[in-house]
């Protein structure tokens, strides 16, 4: 008697949407020198009553918490250079001065994000990296029918923050 064939295993998982269209997440992770040893830089990024001041994007931002410590709450809105505004709430789970920190985004994005910084040469090397998904209607349509647009968008973005940051802790403090 010859084996029949195999029995079907589980259904595969359809495409979170209709039509193979992706979910609406954007993926990053990149890594940055920076010129400041760990405690130096730690101490630059902790500067939150800057940040407004560092980022013309953030408006309304205000902490609930001990600066970068376990349970405080980063609260703000941004505003991109596209005709919408998203409310982001940042609250950080683990942090290891001048090490780590991971957080978890809600608002209008909604994720998961990481630093981790370690000393090179005279000052830090810095990886960054986030999953968000996008909540608001507009950007979920957005999304969809302009992935690679909204990837390139946010990744230049986050370039730009970076660029202007590394200009600040570069400048004599105030």
């Amino acid at each position: 008697m010859r084996p029949g064939p195999p029995a079907p295993g589980p259904p595969a998982p359809g495409p979170p949407y209709p039509g193979g269209v992706a979910a609406p997440v954007i993926s990053y992770r990149r890594d940055y020198y920076f010129g400041l040893p760990p405690d130096r830089l730690w101490e630059r990024i902790g500067e939150v009553d800057q940040f407004e001041g560092w980022w013309p994007w953030l408006s309304e931002f205000r902490l609930d918490g001990d600066g970068l410590s376990e349970g405080s709450v980063l609260r703000g809105v941004v505003s991109p250079p596209l005709p919408y505004r998203m409310r982001l709430e940042i609250e950080l789970g683990h942090c290891e001065r001048p090490r780590a920190i991971d957080a978890t985004v809600r608002g209008d994005l909604t994720g998961e994000a990481t630093l981790r910084m370690r000393p090179e040469h005279a000052g830090s090397r810095v990886e960054v990296a986030w999953t968000i998904e996008m909540r608001q209607p507009v950007m979920r349509l957005a999304f969809r029918l302009g992935r690679p647009l909204m990837q390139w968008g946010h990744d230049r973005v986050v370039e730009v923050t970076v660029a202007g940051f590394r200009l600040r802790i570069q400048a004599p403090e105030s």
